[in-house]
């Protein structure tokens, strides 16, 4: 698969000193471009090319990490996009991190936190690379530095909104074959029921199945969404707009089928008024949407307390990002399957 590089920018601490206990010394960005296998379309749009922000972080020792940038082209997921990234990481992050001394990893995202607000996935890209930079020091594997304990990790695919019912249900077999765990189904108003219950035919009643709407949905559609219960999903995520935890909340009381958060968790904070409003059942922690490893483990911890379950979601991420996932999906809490599918997709 072609990378093709398209910008490269480089920032240096201006401090001199003694590397004492993690500090970062040189911050890169470099935009490359990866062509996926197929276009994948979801109800927002549909992508054939990734756009990616990678860092190369480094410390005064020489230590070097590689990181990555989830932010989309569009601000089509959150308001962030890879441009307002890269100007956010080159204008903001990086002149607050660069040569300043930390005692541990968890220190960064408070500090980025500071009067500082927004731009969750500019601050997860170097917070991330920090704690691997920090890992990378003590020579400790990634996952263990952030508290991972398990060593094998179940993994699901996402299959984007296909043009018939018979199209996705020859995409889940495949799948299905392949050995996932988890088969997320993107639908939208129009591609939904109907296709869902094609694959549940096709696949049986012990085929694991979920649908993904990617905020598709308003409280007006409850009784097409409620037509899913019949079908054994493992959970609907995302069927409302990302800033409304009060409809989820009502949406929920109607449906037997567990909703999952994902848009909707920026914070623990957002977790914590899930919870009191009872706007889902599981939630979907994808580290960049939520400012990086320091937030993702409070989240999972809180999900934890409260027996909620958690999974790793994914961005179209490259090698780099999805084995940050990886790292992040080794803790104890993350019992569902993730979308850690193979670069080879």
């Amino acid at each position: 698969m072609p990378i093709v590089p398209t910008n490269v920018y480089n920032l240096e601490s201006t401090e001199q000193g003694t590397l004492v206990t993690l500090r970062l010394e040189q911050l890169t960005l470099r935009e490359i471009q990866l062509p996926l296998k197929e276009p994948f379309r979801i109800s927002s749009g549909i992508q054939s090319i990734r756009r990616i922000l990678l860092l190369e972080l480094e410390d005064a020792d020489g230590v070097t990490v590689w990181s990555e940038c989830v932010a989309p082209e569009e601000p089509n997921y959150t308001s962030e996009a890879i441009d307002t990234a890269w100007l956010a990481i080159k204008n903001w992050v990086a002149p607050r991190l660069l040569g300043r001394t930390f005692d541990e990893p968890a220190q960064v995202f408070p500090a980025l936190e500071l009067h500082f607000r927004g731009h969750l996935m500019a601050k997860a890209a170097v917070e991330m690379g920090m704690w691997a930079l920090d890992a990378t020091r003590l020579g400790v594997p990634l996952a263990a530095r952030l508290g991972g304990v398990r060593t094998c990790i179940e993994v699901g695919i996402s299959l984007g909104i296909q043009t018939t019912p018979a199209a996705l249900v020859e995409r889940a077999g495949r799948a299905a074959l392949a050995g996932y765990r988890k088969i997320k189904i993107k639908i939208e108003p129009g591609s939904d029921v109907e296709y869902i219950r094609a694959v549940r035919e096709a696949l049986g009643p012990d085929a694991p199945l979920m649908a993904d709407a990617n905020n598709a949905y308003s409280l007006d559609d409850a009784a097409r969404l409620e037509e899913l219960d019949e079908l054994g999903l493992m959970m609907i995520e995302q069927p409302l707009a990302w800033d409304d935890l009060a409809r989820h909340a009502e949406l929920q009381r109607r449906l037997k089928t567990p909703i999952c958060l994902d848009e909707s968790i920026t914070s623990v904070d957002r977790v914590e008024d899930m919870l009191a409003l009872g706007s889902g059942r599981i939630v979907n922690i994808k580290p960049g949407r939520v400012g990086g490893f320091a937030a993702s483990i409070a989240i999972h911890d809180l999900c934890a307390r409260n027996q909620i379950p958690v999974w790793c979601g994914g961005m179209l991420e490259s090698g780099v990002g999805r084995a940050y996932n990886v790292a992040l999906a080794s803790l104890p809490n993350f019992v569902l399957p993730g979308d850690l599918s193979p670069g080879s997709r």
